[in-house]
């Protein structure tokens, strides 16, 4: 088991700018970071890969589709291969930063919605595009993690078991399920029972508050939670996912209007401290 932060706390584009930052993730008790992707170039990444190898931290990766042009589900061939070209183009980064996962909602623009539930065709072409990239993820050692999303930022996939069906019928040993325990707190109606269940498909985990405050002082069941991860000898990454405000557009579109906790340097430490020491306790029984 490996503890990260994801780093849309701080930035969407994480840079050398960002070292000071960086360090003090490591100093809280990371084991790595969560590195957005969705802008900068190849060659941004494979520097910024430098920086981390030089400060000590693992990378795993994140994306959002932003624009409905790029989006797999849409009625347009030319918007379902948008969405292929910048699938694979989030892959190439993720490939030059050093990450192992690309994580986040790999199912459509996030934010837009049809006025209706998902229709059997638009899971299909999720799947299409998702097999389409697949091999690609292989060849450069990314494991795609698919994260189901609450219904007031997605409509696609909400569920675990929603998710975990669609990338059981991708079928490719690249292709996995990455749970979140804020968005499942929301959606899953025996959110503990779904981590057992669907544990041949969970290959990533978001340890993320009810509020997306700080992991622990929150009203998530983090004891069950880590007790079920320990039973189903789950030995991957867990990452804290928490936001604040410096980013608008993240903050606006993540409904974040007000302080969730005092510094990000504090979140960091506590949540670092957390994780780890919930997971010392749940190995215990």
């Amino acid at each position: 088991m490996k503890v990260g932060l994801n780093m849309l706390l701080y930035a969407s584009l994480i840079s050398r700018e960002h070292i000071a930052q960086l360090k003090t993730v490591k100093k809280a008790g990371a084991d790595g970071v969560e590195i957005p992707v969705m802008e900068g170039d190849v060659a941004h990444y494979k520097k910024l890969g430098k920086i981390l190898d030089d400060v000590g931290l693992e990378r795993t990766s994140c994306m959002v589709i932003p624009d409905p042009s790029q989006s797999p589900t849409s009625d347009d061939p030319k918007c379902r291969q948008a969405a292929v070209d910048y699938m694979k183009e989030l892959i190439e980064r993720s490939h030059a930063v050093g990450a192992t996962v690309m994580c986040g909602p790999m199912f459509q623009a996030i934010g837009h919605f049809t006025g209706q539930g998902p229709t059997e065709v638009e899971k299909k072409r999720v799947i299409a595009m998702l097999r389409a990239v697949a091999d690609d993820a292989k060849q450069a050692g990314v494991l795609l993690a698919v994260e189901p999303i609450n219904r007031f930022e997605a409509y696609v996939l909400n569920t675990t078991a929603d998710g975990a069906e669609l990338v059981r019928k991708v079928g490719h040993p690249s292709v996995g399920l990455l749970y979140d325990t804020f968005h499942e707190n929301l959606e899953d109606k025996d959110p503990i029972g779904s981590i057992r269940k669907y544990r041949n498909v969970i290959k990533h985990f978001h340890v993320s508050a009810n509020d997306r405050g700080t992991p622990g002082q929150d009203h998530i069941d983090w004891k069950s939670t880590f007790s079920a991860l320990r039973a189903i000898k789950y030995d991957r990454w867990l990452v804290v996912e928490s936001f604040g405000r410096a980013l608008p557009g993240l903050a606006a579109a993540t409904k974040i209007w007000r302080d969730l906790f005092k510094s990000n340097e504090q979140m960091a430490k506590d949540s670092m401290a957390f994780v780890r020491k919930q997971w010392k306790a749940a190995g215990r029984k």
